[in-house]
């Protein structure tokens, strides 16, 4: 007779996800309260506790603090937390400038790195052994075997699809051909994903402080080409996943006279805010009178101009790059106050936006100010990614997958 409902292992599976969901949201937490919430018996969180604690994945941390003077009578609350030295992950991001590798613990406290600045003008190739030359070196410099590595994950930028040989149907990323690649190496398991979504659960999941009201992000990477992500219940939404670019089509200025040579339409975020969008501004003004301190740091070369030029000039108050710039702030603030009304997230999260002085972030949540209110602007905040620790980005989605999501279990069970 054909069995159905849900087995033993996957209710325990389950009930563990439970657990370390709650403990990561909150951070110590004790096994009434995870009860409570759970809406299971004291009984049976502590048998589910005290076997995650056997096996090292959660430990007990001491009892909790009475903030009040007299401690209610009764048993004393003991506090339980994740283990984040339980396991590691190794993470690998490629983006369109950098490929970051590294190693974390659960918590994403960065235990090592290797970072190599690349182009496109970079050989596959030299990607590549970079990445298998630095997995080999994490692991062999910071005496790990197999054992202790929950697993890799990668997130790759979805412009650097191509390079890397994903091919992609109806926006669906086939990442079978780069698994092949890296599995002639390591037999550790392997997540592949999009890196904005990586970076975005990495914002999530790696705070040092807790906050279990915030679930919802609106996250906006800022690179050659702009990405969005919205999450609901700490988790991106499904419809997002690998169309992350989608934004890049979203119109905030109508009334512009330039015409996207890629969509065809006016005033789209590509043929307004992005570093080509910025250049083709620049480059119609560039002169020794219009952006003097721009003209003499690139020796009155346009094409050697970089995006640093552009900030040191802007902050020089160079007239015409102070124009451009402070329009595109204007523009950014349209796009901030349309994706905060479409998506209502409890934070607005900026990355890889090189925001220079903090006077310039201060000036954009000012246009914010002016076209949403306050209180979109005070949802906005950086990313807590550095730039340096982009890997980061792979390490989250490695555990989520392989951790939260199998409620500790490893691959094999």
């Amino acid at each position: 007779m054909e069995q159905h409902g849900i087995s033993k292992l996957d209710l325990k599976r389950r009930n563990r996800m439970q657990v370390l969901k709650i403990l990561k949201q909150r951070g110590p937490t004790s096994r009434i309260d995870i009860a409570s919430t759970l809406e299971l018996t004291r009984a049976a969180v502590t048998i589910i506790t005290n076997e995650m604690i056997e096996q090292g994945i959660i430990q007990e941390i001491g009892e909790y603090k009475h903030v009040t003077e007299k401690a209610p009578r009764g048993r004393k609350k003991i506090l339980i937390d994740i283990n984040h030295h339980y396991k590691f992950a190794i993470g690998v991001t490629v983006e369109e400038d950098i490929v970051s590798v590294g190693l974390s613990t659960l918590a994403g406290a960065v235990l090592d790195k290797r970072n190599l600045e690349i182009s496109k003008d970079t050989a596959y190739s030299d990607i590549s052994s970079f990445v298998e030359k630095s997995i080999h070196e994490v692991l062999g410099d910071n005496c790990l075997d197999k054992n202790s590595i929950l697993g890799i994950g990668f997130g790759i930028f979805p412009t650097m699809y191509g390079k890397l040989g994903i091919e992609v149907t109806d926006g669906d990323p086939n990442y079978s051909k780069l698994r092949n690649v890296i599995r002639e190496y390591t037999d550790l398991p392997l997540v592949f994903d999009n890196s904005v979504k990586g970076t975005a659960m990495a914002n999530i999941d790696f705070l040092k402080n807790k906050d279990p009201n915030r679930q919802n992000i609106a996250f906006l990477q800022y690179g050659n080409t702009m990405h969005f992500v919205v999450t609901n219940l700490n988790d991106p939404i499904v419809s997002y996943d690998n169309r992350t670019n989608f934004v890049d089509k979203m119109i905030i200025n109508p009334n512009s006279d330039k015409v996207c040579k890629i969509c065809g339409r006016r005033g789209c975020v590509e043929s307004e805010l992005t570093p080509g969008a910025t250049k083709a501004k620049i480059r119609e003004r560039y002169s020794p009178d219009a952006t003097p301190f721009l003209y003499e740091a690139s020796r009155g070369k346009y094409e050697d101009i970089t995006r640093e030029m552009i900030t040191s000039a802007y902050e020089k108050n160079d007239p015409a790059v102070k124009e451009i710039i402070d329009n595109e702030i204007n523009l950014t603030a349209v796009l901030i106050n349309n994706l905060y009304f479409s998506t209502n997230p409890q934070k607005i999260v900026l990355h890889h936006f090189d925001f220079g002085k903090d006077e310039n972030l201060t000036r954009l949540k000012d246009a914010v100010t002016d076209i949403g209110g306050a209180l979109v602007s005070s949802k906005i905040e950086l990313s807590i990614i550095e730039d340096k620790h982009r890997f980061l980005a792979g390490c989250a989605l490695a555990i989520r997958e392989l951790f939260f999501n199998r409620g500790g279990f490893d691959a094999n069970s």
